[in-house]
């Protein structure tokens, strides 16, 4: 799959700890002196208070501006938090009524006191914070400036149980941030201060980096152009999967992402944050093995394109034991500081994500290890490496003894290891746990809010312990906001959550009002859609947006030709005989809780909905809950038109498949009454960064291609990563997912009448053809809401839910299906 998965709610970890725990050592503060050097190194090289405690103040002032005079916001040394960073929340001494001070916010850094602002809001004022597009922030709660809630006397200390707050995946950039400006990054920056994260990529411009350190090379403009990827895709070419696709990317892209980063990592440093920048991985352009043609140059094999097609796969990776390895990993880091005009001092590299070693000898493993650090530290002589432990869960080479050679080619302190994944398959036995989250910026309510409570802490109590952080790394955000809000805030808990009460809570925060029936809808969705324990993916491949390109009799169904081993003859034709196979081409969609309960729970929305239906974070939470209950009917759906077709049962065929259709297009109706569903704003964000009509189309296309086909294909081979980048977006159901389905039952309805075998290829090759024609397509989608949630969910749940088993496959469409969406 592409990428590094996922929101993980993950943990860091310091390598060589991982050794050190493995053997038994004693691995005791302080473990890890380099850590602390680093701290002390930002304490003196960062944003003096003032300017951190400004920056607060500017949050706050942009959250809640009828508040700005009712906090007031002071930097703190740690010797007055026992040493480590914290947070107090204390009753002002100076308030006097309206129009003073009400509440004094102390903290370590900027992010502290803004850390202490949200749990101020959360805590006492029964307030919620989330991103726009998930509602936004819910403070009608918060009392009016001079009737702000008191904290006990002598204030509320938190001092965080571990250091580091992390935040983002390599390839959140290019499925969540590709689009942004610098508005947006407003937005999320003061997100990231509010949750308490100190420990943020910051990846945006690094091509005009790398396009100043290749100059060096003589490596010219339209070298490159073949080197990078295009604008919604340079994750992926950044880690060397691909090259070229997208591309090329006009020079004054690269100029005004570098731009855009330095105001990021200007607002990031402000806070006093520590933003991790990229360093060298190997990955070189083709037109720097010709300059050196005795370099030890690998050429790595096909990462997911048809046909192993070289235009776009099959990338170049500098030897580590190259010289000019260790020479352009300086350069590069050297470059950023210079033109950043300063660093953190922590890097990130994952030089094998998704791309196995060529060799398995721990001695080359070892050794690309310590040059790619050599190519850090040359740079920078207090570097830390920072690493994504994705590729030793997914990929079988890492063995224990080529782990153990990467991790041991680093000095003890000198590189920090995310465990993306314990979730599902921990790395680090003693130490943590983690939560596979999302794939693609997907859309499914989905959730392990009993590991995301008890993980930290039972990793950070573990013997041998050797975590010095928490975070979230998910490939996508905005969605699912339950799990972001307790995720954020275990970085400051010392002990598990009572998830009982804290659940119970959280629609009083969220909708800003007590409502029971609320509270019992979220009990149920707590012990449901967020209590997934099967230890599975969770990557979206409901059929409305991910459908099967495969001929009917490989998809099992309940019931029907139960065997996986048989040969069946159908009964459309006698000489036809189809292989009823096992799931390999096939992938069911995931589901992990009784329907019938989350069902339930959309009951309790929708009866007691009236009383808070002016709350924007309501809307959302309805349409979301509308939206996934209606995803899976459309699963049990397509299944019945399946065995309908291996029955031989053309009407009842035909009348399911309109039922389908009709379903995809109401669920389009429903998406467009939110504005954190609609496809609008994605093109609209892409066409807005272009200087001129043919970047906007350029830029359009790759909006376009990363959310529907991703990669390359041909008439009748579509791309193995179509539909990874799925979306739930009002205007992509209607105009694309609604018309794809349409075609394949358009054919299995002609197999039928016909009495001949599914057409596969013919199925594929107008599907793919409508897939091109819609990714090149110029159609403005609105960016806008239309429509009464409420109202639209109501009438969707009579429609299909109220009485979904009491519907007969065999029964016609009724009149009010069929003219519902004239």
């Amino acid at each position: 799959m592409p990428a590094p998965r996922l929101l993980r709610v993950l943990l860091l970890l310091v390598a060589l700890a991982f050794a050190c725990a493995a053997s038994g050592v004693g691995c005791s503060d302080p473990r890890f002196p380099h850590l602390d050097r680093v701290r002390e190194l930002h304490r003196g090289e960062g944003r003096p208070a003032a300017e951190q405690e400004a920056a607060a103040r500017g949050l706050l002032a942009r959250l809640l501006p009828s508040h700005s005079g009712s906090f007031d916001f002071r930097v703190i040394s740690a010797d007055q938090c026992g040493g480590k960073a914290c947070f107090i929340v204390d009753n002002h001494p100076l308030f006097d009524g309206e129009g003073t001070p009400q509440v004094l916010l102390l903290g370590t850094s900027g992010v502290e006191i803004s850390a202490g602002l949200h749990w101020y809001l959360k805590h006492y004022c029964v307030a919620h914070v989330s991103w726009d597009k998930t509602g936004g922030a819910q403070l009608s709660s918060v009392p009016r400036p001079g009737s702000l809630p008191r904290v006990p006397s002598g204030g509320i200390l938190i001092q965080r149980p571990v250091s580091w707050s992390y935040y983002q995946n390599a390839v959140t950039s290019s499925y969540s941030f590709a689009w942004w400006d610098w508005e947006r990054w407003e937005k999320e920056i003061d997100w990231m201060a509010l949750q308490g994260i100190n420990l943020p990529l910051a990846f945006t411009g690094q091509e005009a980096i790398w396009q100043k350190v290749f100059q060096r090379y003589n490596i010219s403009k339209s070298d490159l152009d073949d080197f990078f990827g295009g604008s919604a895709f340079l994750a992926w070419s950044r880690m060397a999967n691909m090259h070229g696709w997208g591309g090329p990317l006009p020079q004054s892209w690269l100029d005004d992402q570098l731009a855009l980063q330095k105001k990021i990592l200007s607002r990031m440093y402000a806070f006093g944050m520590f933003p991790v920048l990229p360093a060298f991985s190997g990955n070189i352009p083709d037109a720097l093995r010709s300059k050196f043609p005795s370099a030890k140059v690998t050429h790595l094999g096909n990462w997911f394109t048809v046909d192993s097609n070289p235009r776009w796969c099959c990338t170049y990776l500098l030897d580590a034991s190259d010289p000019l390895f260790v020479e352009i990993g300086k350069l590069f880091i050297e470059e950023q500081i210079r033109e950043y005009g300063g660093t953190s001092h922590v890097y990130n590299c994952d030089t094998f994500d998704e791309n196995t070693p060529p060799l398995s000898d721990p001695n080359y493993i070892s050794s690309l290890g310590a040059a790619t650090f050599r190519g850090m530290q040359s740079g920078d002589d207090d570097a830390i490496w920072l690493m994504q432990g994705w590729l030793f869960s997914y990929d079988p080479f890492w063995e224990p003894p080529q782990m153990k050679a990467l991790l041991h080619s680093v000095p003890v302190g000198r590189m920090i290891v995310l465990d993306l994944y314990a979730e599902v398959k921990p790395i680090w036995i003693n130490s943590d746990q983690c939560m596979l989250h999302n794939f693609a910026a997907d859309f499914e309510m989905y959730g392990v809010l009993d590991m995301v409570s008890s993980g930290p802490i039972d990793a950070r109590l573990s013997a041998n312990s050797t975590m010095v952080g928490v975070g979230m790394s998910m490939e996508g955000i905005e969605q699912n906001p339950i799990v972001y809000d307790l995720m954020s805030e275990m970085a400051f808990h010392h002990r598990q959550v009572d998830l009982q009460v804290w659940v119970e809570t959280y629609p009083t925060r969220r909708y800003g009002k007590s409502i029971v029936g609320l509270q019992d809808a979220w009990k149920i969705l707590y012990q449901t859609l967020y209590n997934c324990t099967d230890g599975k993916n969770d990557k979206n491949r409901d059929v409305i947006v991910a459908f099967p390109d495969v001929e009917p009799f490989v998809i099992q169904t309940p019931g029907l030709y139960t065997s996986t081993s048989k040969m069946y003859s159908t009964k459309l034709s006698k000489n036809y005989i189809a292989l009823d196979a096992s799931n390999d081409e096939y992938e069911h969609p995931h589901l992990w809780y009784d329907t019938n309960a989350v069902i339930h729970a959309l009951e309790l929305f929708l009866r007691f909905g009236d009383e808070v239906s002016d709350s924007n974070t309501f809307r959302y939470d309805l349409v979301d809950l509308t939206r996934q209950t209606l995803a899976k009917y459309a699963n049990q759906v397509f299944v019945k038109i399946i065995e309908s077709y291996k029955s031989n049962n053309v009407n009842q065929v035909s009348n399911l498949c309109q039922h389908f259709i009709d379903l995809v297009n109401d669920l389009d109706t429903l998406l467009a009454s939110h504005e954190g569903f609609l496809l609008g704003p994605w093109l609209e964000s892409a066409k807005g960064l272009a200087r001129d009509k043919e970047q906007e189309i350029q830029y359009e296309w790759n909006a376009r291609t990363q959310i529907t086909m991703w990669f390359d294909n041909t008439k009748t081979k579509a791309s193995l990563l179509r539909d990874y980048a799925n979306k739930y977006w009002s205007g992509l159901l209607r105009d694309y997912y609604g018309p794809r389905a349409a075609i394949y039952f358009k054919y299995l309805i002609l197999s039928m009448e016909k009495k001949e075998p599914f057409a596969l290829e013919e199925w594929r090759r107008e599907w793919i053809s409508l897939t091109n024609n819609w990714q090149s397509d110029r159609k403005v989608f609105p960016t806008t809401a239309t429509g009464d949630a409420l109202n639209i969910s109501r009438t969707l749940y009579k429609k299909y839910l109220h009485d979904a088993d009491l519907i007969q496959p065999e029964d016609p469409v009724s009149e009010s299906l069929q003219t519902y969406n004239a």
